[in-house]
């Protein structure tokens, strides 16, 4: 297959999705340019803070993306290209855009809370209250696997002590973003700089970040930059978003498109074959894992993510300048995002060579494979700096959604110890500590942070099943809304059934394999104990929801 015939395929058939089943649900739903949005009505300076569109799709997509993009479908692609880009392209299209759009959606129509009050207040408090846990699980699995894998890429130094310059350069420019957003921010929201002018002013400024950190690496330990991190991301969380938040995304976008471009480039420069297998079988190379529910669940972020859901309840909400802006932000940042995975589906596909998948890691070989069509292209000399620009665009997109789900961890946190209708201010006691911002946010680094000591590696299986399980339940707490208000919910149907099954079996195959495990005394509680732990909570407060939200959405229909 022809890369850049795949692509091409793919593109149009995300934007023919857009301008059609996109605007229709934007009808179906009822949005309204007209209304204010929380982001002007609830305004305070801190979470509330009106954005304008691209800034505000800049922090989306950086949020939303991470590593799942590239890492799921590149993981997947055992199953062949084809499987891959069906879910990528169908699953994008009629599941996880309008997952994000929903959620946005849904959350400016009640004031920019969460997915969990929309529960409270169209399935019930007990139901809330179980979304509340299921979600900071999830966030605390995020927060944990997303920390391990920043400071893998920050990390100078091999197993034998020697220095790894592109993790150097790495940290350098991540270090020197940060600056560099507190002052655009500064310009942008204080001193009223156009933001044209900002923004070119930033994309010197990234460059010349990019230049500075290539000349002078930093390097320190795996374990002091995990002590940094987690002391950075408690500073992120609890500052005003217009600071930090928005800024860095903002600029860090610019740097996520660019290598998203530069892929393109070198497909349509190089075009090379695609030596992966169209399908390769229902168990996959190796024989040993299940097309159903693995494929669903691993290509992850690529098609759907109930983390997407938690952003655009958590801070894209608050931050929406008007509704009209909703469709593009959620529904076209979803479908951009499964522009990504394509890309990623791509570079392992050339890079698979002699029947073997390529080596490394997902990150490592996307950097490798497009870093290797850019080369293609007659300019050999570039391929050490798309390399590093690559793992640091993909760096980048991690530390962005770390400290993203840092602050809505907090938000859930807080969320449950403060009943409906309360003023946080009146609360007294033990309620009042756990209210506390500061407090909310230490906890949920310093958990994060012990479980990130064990590796991404044996975090991630679990959080996929876990975050795709967030994505139903989050289409269910939509779909009850909708429902209440009289709106069409039929698109959320079979959408929602789907991945509740094929989440909960996944949950299923792992709970058993790592009960095995211990059978056979070759588990450890740190690893697979927690993880029995993690599974079996996850099971049962899903399946409560579940029940509780189906039994408002189906006998609504059985009355009307």
């Amino acid at each position: 297959m022809n890369s850049l015939v795949l692509l091409l395929i793919s593109i149009a058939i995300l934007f023919i999705g857009y301008i059609t089943y996109g605007s229709w649900l934007a009808k179906q739903w009822g949005v309204d340019p007209s209304k204010e949005t929380p982001a002007h009505t609830e305004m305070d300076g801190v979470d509330y803070v009106p954005a304008r569109a691209p800034v505000l799709m800049g922090h989306h997509f950086a949020s939303i993306a991470g590593a799942g993009p590239i890492n799921g479908p590149i993981q997947a692609a055992i199953f062949g290209w084809l499987p891959v880009l069906l879910w990528v392209l169908i699953g994008g299209i009629f599941f996880g855009a309008v997952q994000d759009f929903s959620s946005i959606f849904a959350s400016i129509r009640h004031k920019g809370k969460s997915i969990g009050h929309v529960i409270e207040q169209n399935v019930g408090a007990k139901a809330k209250r179980l979304f509340l846990l299921f979600a900071y699980l999830t966030l605390l699995l995020v927060v944990a696997a997303f920390a391990s894998i920043v400071v893998g890429t920050f990390n100078g130094f091999t197993p034998e002590g020697e220095l790894i310059p592109a993790n150097g350069s790495t940290a350098t420019i991540s270090v020197l973003f940060i600056f560099i957003a507190i002052l655009f921010g500064a310009l942008v929201y204080r001193k009223n700089a156009p933001l044209s002018v900002a923004t070119v002013v930033g994309v010197i400024a990234i460059i010349a970040c990019i230049a500075i950190g290539l000349k002078f690496p930093v390097y320190l330990s795996g374990t002091t930059w995990l002590v940094i991190i987690l002391a950075y991301i408690f500073i992120a969380s609890v500052t005003p978003v217009w600071i930090l938040l928005q800024p860095r995304d903002y600029l860090n976008s610019f740097l996520l498109y660019g290598m998203m471009i530069a892929a393109i480039i070198g497909i349509i420069g190089s075009h090379p074959t695609i030596h992966l297998p169209a399908f390769t079988g229902f168990q996959g190379i190796g024989g040993s894992t299940p097309m159903f529910p693995m494929l669903f669940i691993t290509v992850a972020c690529g098609a759907i993510s109930g983390f997407h859901s938690l952003v655009g309840s958590g801070t894209t909400s608050k931050q929406l300048n008007s509704e009209k802006d909703a469709k593009t932000i959620g529904y076209g940042g979803m479908l951009i995002e499964c522009g990504l995975a394509v890309l990623s589906l791509i570079a392992v596909g050339v890079m698979f060579t002699n029947g073997a998948m390529p080596e490394g890691t997902p990150t490592q070989v996307f950097a490798t494979g497009i870093a290797t069509m850019i080369s293609a292209m007659g300019l050999e000399s570039a391929y050490d700096t798309a390399y590093a620009i690559i793992i640091l665009a993909v760096s980048a997109f991690c530390l962005t959604s770390l400290d993203t789900s840092t602050r809505l961890a907090r938000y859930m946190f807080q969320e449950f110890f403060i009943p409906e209708g309360t003023d946080p201010k009146t609360l007294t006691g033990f309620k009042k500590v756990c209210a506390n911002s500061y407090f909310a946010t230490l906890v949920t680094v310093i958990i994060g942070g012990v479980m990130a000591i064990g590796g991404y590696a044996k975090i991630w299986p679990l959080f996929g099943s876990a975050n795709q399980l967030l994505a139903a339940l989050s289409l269910l707490a939509v779909a009850a809304w909708l429902g209440n208000i009289g709106k069409n919910n039929k698109m959320f149907i079979f959408p929602m059934i789907f991945m509740l099954v094929a989440t909960l079996s996944a949950l299923v195959i792992t709970l058993v394999k790592n009960i095995k495990a211990f059978a056979a005394g070759s588990a450890s509680i740190s690893t697979e104990g927690l993880q029995i732990v993690f599974i079996v909570l996850l099971i049962a407060l899903a399946i409560n929801l579940a029940i509780e939200g189906c039994r408002i959405i189906f006998m609504k229909k059985k009355t009307a």
